[in-house]
C-alpha cells in the first residue's frame, strides 16, 4: 500500500511497476482523491458521468454500463462498470473534491491512465492517490470445481454487441425526502441567469423535465394537471373575466389554458427570467406554444415591480405562478405582494396562486394561508388539491381568494363538462372541479389555525416550531 502525491505520480508509478509485478496479484485497486476541482463540474452529473466513461475506454476497459445520480442541491455519484472491474465517484461540489475509487483486473487495462485523464477532466489542483494489489496470488489457493456445473447448459442464441447502459439519474433531494428521475445523460439545455440555474432533461418516464436551481418545476408528461387546475377553476367561476394577469409561469403552460377563452380580451405574462422562456420553446414546445398568440401580452420584468405599478382594479383575475418561495420566488410569497394584488384586481377580481403542498412544509402552508385570509377575509380564500407526480409528496395545492362574490364552487357544470371534451383536456372537468375542494381532515385541520403540533405532525419536513 503507498500513498503517491501528485508531483511524484509517475516516478512511484515507474518504481512500483518494476517491483510488483501485475501477475502476482489479481488486480489493481487505486483510491483517489482529486483536490481543488471546478465546483461547476463537481455538480454536473453529464459532465462526470461522461468523464468517467471516457476514462475507462481511454485506459482500454470495456464499459458494461454506467449508473450516476445527481443529488439536488450538489453532489453527485456514481460507478462505471467495466469487463475488466469498475470505476466509482462521489463528488463534494462546496469543497471542489472528488473521492474516486479505480478498480481493474487482469494487465490489460492501466487505471493509472485514468487517473491522469480524470484529474484534467475535473480541472483538479492536484490529487493524491494510494494503490493497493487486490488478491495477491501467494496468498490465494485454486480451487477446483466442476464448471459445467456452474454453466447454463442450453445453447444462447447469438448476441451482438450493444452499446453501453447508462443509468444516469438527476434527484431533487431535501431534507427528508428525494424524488429520483433516470434520463439519458444527455442534457438537453443549461445556463445561469442572474436569478437561478436553467436546466432540462429528457428524462425516460417523464419526457423533457424543466428544473429551475436544482427543483423540478414541469414536465411534458404530467405539467397539464398543475397548468389545467390553476387556470380552469377560476375561469369557470368567474365567467365574466375579461383581463388576465400571470406573474410568472415562463413556462407558458398556464397562459396556453387562459386563451383558449374567447372572452379573454387581454392576457398579460410578466416572467423575470427570459431563459426559462428560451428554454422552454426548445424543448417544452407543449407548454410554450402560446407565446405567439396575438392576445398575450408578454413582460420579461421583475413581476413584483409590475404589481407596485399596476393601476388599481385593472384585472379580473390574477395568477401568482411562482416557484417555490426561495430564489427570485422569495418575494412571490409575502404580505405585501400580495396586498399589493388585491388592490390591482377589480371588485370582483379573483387571485390564484400555487400554494405548496400540505405535507411537505406544512409550516409555509399555514402561514401563507394565514396571509391570504387576513387580505382577502376569513370566508373569501379557498384551498384545492390536485395530485403532480414530480411535486414534493405528490400532492399540490392551489388558493383562490376573491376580492368580490365570486365562489369556487358556483359555476355551470354543464358548460365546464363541454369544455374540457372539446378542447380535449387530460385532467380538469366539472367533476375533478368540485372534488378538488374535498379536503383532507388533516388538510382543513392545518388551515384552521395550524397549531405547532399538528404542523409537526403532518410535515415531512423538520419544521422551527
Amino acid at each position: 500500500m503507498i500513498i503517491a502525491p501528485d508531483f511524484v505520480l509517475l516516478l512511484f508509478i515507474y518504481f512500483f511497476n518494476l517491483s510488483y509485478p501485475l501477475m502476482n496479484a489479481l488486480g489493481r485497486h487505486i483510491l483517489v482523491e482529486f483536490y481543488d476541482c471546478s465546483p461547476e463540474l463537481m455538480n454536473d452529473v453529464v459532465h462526470i458521468e461522461n468523464s468517467m466513461v471516457a476514462a475507462a475506454e481511454t485506459a482500454g476497459a470495456t464499459v458494461i454500463n454506467s449508473t450516476f445520480h445527481h443529488f439536488s442541491p450538489y453532489g453527485v455519484s456514481g460507478v462505471v462498470v467495466i469487463q475488466e472491474s469498475h470505476l466509482a465517484i462521489h463528488t463534494w461540489p462546496e469543497y471542489g473534491y472528488a473521492a474516486v475509487d479505480l478498480f481493474t483486473c487482469g494487465d490489460s487495462v492501466d487505471p493509472w491512465v485514468s487517473y491522469k485523464f480524470l484529474k484534467d477532466a475535473f480541472e483538479a489542483g492536484h490529487g493524491s492517490s494510494m494503490e493497493c494489489r487486490r488478491g495477491q496470488l501467494d496468498l490465494l489457493t485454486r480451487k477446483d470445481f466442476n464448471l459445467e456445473s456452474m454453466r447454463n447448459l442450453s445453447p444462447k442464441p447469438h448476441e451482438e454487441p450493444t452499446t453501453i447502459t447508462r443509468d444516469v439519474w438527476f434527484t431533487e433531494r431535501d431534507e427528508n425526502i428525494a424524488l429520483s428521475l433516470k434520463h439519458t445523460g444527455d442534457q438537453l439545455y443549461k445556463k445561469d441567469s442572474p436569478y437561478q440555474r436553467v436546466e432540462i432533461y429528457n428524462t425516460l418516464a417523464y419526457g423533457n423535465m424543466l428544473t429551475l436551481d436544482g427543483m423540478v418545476m414541469c414536465t411534458q408528461k404530467d405539467e397539464y394537471v398543475y397548468h389545467e387546475m390553476i387556470t380552469h377553476v377560476p375561469m369557470f367561476s368567474h365567467p365574466k373575466a375579461r383581463r388576465a394577469l400571470v406573474i410568472g409561469g415562463g413556462d407558458g403552460g398556464t397562459v396556453r389554458e387562459l386563451l383558449r377563452y374567447e372572452q379573454l380580451e387581454e392576457v398579460t405574462l410578466v416572467e423575470i427570467d427570459e431563459l426559462v422562456i428560451e428554454a422552454c420553446k426548445l424543448h417544452l414546445p407543449e407548454t410554450a406554444v402560446a407565446f405567439d398568440n396575438p392576445r398575450l401580452n408578454l413582460l420579461v420584468e421583475d413581476g413584483i415591480k409590475y404589481i407596485n405599478a399596476c393601476e388599481e382594479g385593472r384585472y379580473d383575475l390574477i395568477i401568482v405562478d411562482s416557484a417555490d418561495p426561495v430564489g427570485p420566488g422569495e418575494g412571490l410569497f409575502t404580505a405585501e405582494f400580495y396586498s399589493q394584488v388585491y388592490r390591482c384586481l377589480t371588485p370582483d377580481g379573483v387571485m390564484i396562486t400555487q400554494s405548496e403542498s400540505p405535507r411537505f412544509n406544512s409550516a409555509v402552508f399555514v402561514e401563507i394561508y394565514d396571509t391570504y385570509k387576513q387580505i382577502f377575509g376569513q370566508d373569501k380564500v379557498h384551498c384545492y388539491l390536485a395530485a403532480i407526480p414530480t411535486y414534493p409528496t405528490g400532492t399540490w395545492s392551489f388558493s383562490y381568494s376573491s376580492k368580490g362574490d365570486a365562489h369556487p364552487m358556483r359555476f355551470d357544470r354543464e358548460a365546464a363538462a363541454r369544455f374540457s371534451q372539446e378542447q380535449g383536456l387530460k385532467y380538469y372537468n366539472e367533476e375533478i372541479h368540485e372534488a378538488a375542494f374535498a379536503l383532507p381532515n388533516f388538510v382543513k385541520e392545518l388551515l384552521a389555525g395550524g397549531s405547532p403540533q399538528a404542523i409537526e405532525a403532518y410535515s415531512a419536513e423538520p419544521t422551527d416550531e
